[in-house]
């Protein structure tokens, strides 16, 4: 009898710890309470989301300036031709940086950190005259002084385009990012409703005729 009575009261006291131990884990309703607020904690965090300092970057060599970024937490690097030319930079430490968006300051690292740079034997322009394009839609845009390059992105794939040397000399234009437009037709503004254009250009040391 001792036995049974023992085996009984400990089945008691088993299903009474059982009982409430339910009990701290449900609401008022009986259901599982949610999850709290530090369970939850650090859940929605996007990496790279914490602000750091970006320093000035203008004058230092474009290698070491997007070193220096990197070094900070700032990965989303990218650079343009801040002569307007469409340049590639190939070798970063050819060109040194003129201008940076955005500017010095504390900004998340997620952010795009984009440099313009020249080359190192090139002077920086008085505003950068780099950035995207402009894309020819209806009417011609003024292509006076850009690069042959540039000119040709702005036109739609289709577009039919020929480029001649201004100078007497007929040479042919190879790489066109050294080349600047002089003439062209249709003139600015005029309708393109898909005519074919012409451009007359000479090398940006040189002066058109």
């Amino acid at each position: 009898m001792r036995s049974r009575a023992a085996a009984s009261a400990l089945a008691l006291a088993s299903l009474i710890t059982l009982t409430t131990a339910c009990e701290d884990t449900a609401g008022p309703s009986g259901k599982p309470a949610p999850p709290s607020a530090s369970d939850d904690a650090g859940a929605g965090a996007t990496p790279g989301a914490a602000p750091a300092q970006l320093p000035d970057l203008v004058g230092m060599g474009l290698q070491s300036a997007q070193d220096k970024a990197q070094s900070l937490g700032f990965h989303a690097l990218t650079s343009h031709d801040a002569l307007g030319r469409g340049r590639n930079q190939v070798l970063d430490r050819n060109w040194k940086v003129c201008s940076q968006k955005p500017r010095p300051g504390a900004h998340p690292t997620r952010t795009k950190i984009d440099l313009g740079a020249v080359k190192l034997e090139e002077t920086c322009p008085a505003q950068d005259k780099g950035g995207t394009p402009t894309t020819a839609s209806a009417t011609m845009p003024d292509f006076t002084g850009k690069s042959v390059k540039v000119a040709r992105r702005s036109l739609d794939s289709s577009t039919g385009l020929r480029i001649e040397d201004a100078s007497p000399d007929g040479r042919i234009v190879l790489v066109e990012s050294n080349w600047q437009v002089c003439t062209q037709d249709p003139a600015p503004g005029a309708p393109l409703n898909g005519r074919p254009v012409t451009l007359t250009a000479v090398k940006f040391d040189e002066a058109c005729p």
